[in-house]
């Protein structure tokens, strides 16, 4: 089971990556980053990512239609998918057996990437991260 900084190497093996990072949503601080960072900054980056994370998690909204919650565990929401004109945006939820605050962001090369490949390989990714 590979531990952070194995879980983004990894990630930084699927085409078109270009920066990769573990982030801790309740208080945006990146638990580990590598590649590039949007704007240069993964601090910045993890901070403003965390805000997204949070209102997905925390909002009915988003929630499943049997409207399951955080209570059992397991996150209501998988991942969240941001596009814009040159790059896309992966967050993917870590489930974890404390509070599942934990999500990976994956930022991809729109002309490279292939989005559905990543968020394959990213759940995988999730599911055998090991934290602490």
């Amino acid at each position: 089971m590979p531990g952070i900084d194995e879980c983004l190497l990894e990630a930084m093996t699927l085409p078109g990556a270009r920066g990769a990072a573990v982030v801790d949503w309740t208080s945006g601080l990146a638990l580990g980053t590598a590649g590039d960072a949007p704007g240069g900054d993964h601090e910045t980056t993890a901070a403003e990512a965390a805000e997204l994370a949070r209102l997905a998690a925390e909002h009915r909204a988003f929630a499943p239609a049997d409207g399951s919650d955080w209570s059992d565990r397991e996150t209501p929401v998988e991942d969240l998918i941001i596009s814009n004109r040159d790059s896309y945006h992966l967050l993917r939820f870590v489930s974890t057996t404390f509070d599942s605050s934990v999500f990976l962001h994956l930022w991809l090369a729109r002309a490279d990437g292939n989005l559905a490949l990543a968020r394959i390989r990213l759940g995988e990714l999730a599911g055998r991260l090991v934290l602490g």
